[in-house]
């Protein structure tokens, strides 16, 4: 297959996953969408976090809460755990990786905030401890996954939601997710400002 080829073939690829998830993941990303809207509406935060890709994922999210969507609004109180160099290496260096996010959970969130995590496998040790973090502070979990939702998967209560792209491709889930995000704050935007089509 020549480059021109190959280059066609990956927005085919990135098409047919986004179109299935797509049919898949609309009522979770509405669902999702009105939660985190009665969150922030109820005067609570959105902590955000995810390794590599799927941290500047949670970066992205964040930033359109703090900054703007489309829709000129207010700020909205969104954190992500993943921004903070000084104290991620602090607690990597006096505890262990595995608590980067769980730490920072416990200090800076509130019964009723949510917590964003964001994985294509959901099997990442510091996800899992933010999780049960999450948990131990009455939070409530919306899950971005992909492939068969790991570890994270298993530890989520009735309470939470899961939005799993359905792929096994890292690069197709984190494509999807990108998506997903910018749909969620379309809908946080339209809910918050009482606007529709």
């Amino acid at each position: 297959m020549d480059a021109v080829s190959k280059v066609r073939q990956l927005f085919k690829d990135t098409i047919a996953v986004q179109t299935e998830a797509s049919e898949q993941l609309a009522p979770g990303i509405v669902q999702a969408g009105d939660m985190l809207a009665s969150a922030l509406l109820g005067d609570h935060r959105i902590l955000a976090c995810g390794n590599g890709a799927s941290a500047a994922c949670a970066q992205h999210f964040t930033s359109l809460m703090v900054n703007r969507f489309e829709m000129e609004r207010p700020g909205l109180p969104a954190f992500a755990l993943t921004a903070d160099s000084t104290t991620l290496t602090s607690i990597a260096d006096d505890y262990q990786f595995a608590d980067v996010f769980a730490k920072q959970i416990r200090a800076l969130s509130s019964p009723g905030d949510i917590l964003l995590a964001i994985s294509v496998n959901g099997s990442a040790s510091n996800l899992v401890h933010a999780l049960d973090a999450a948990h131990d502070r009455k939070m409530r979990i919306i899950l971005l996954s992909g492939q068969d939702g790991g570890r994270c998967s298993g530890l989520l209560e009735e309470e939470d939601l899961e939005i799993r792209v359905p792929s096994w491709v890292a690069a197709r889930i984190q494509e999807t997710h990108v998506t997903v995000i910018h749909s969620i704050c379309d809908l946080i935007d339209r809910h918050l400002l009482g606007q529709e089509d």
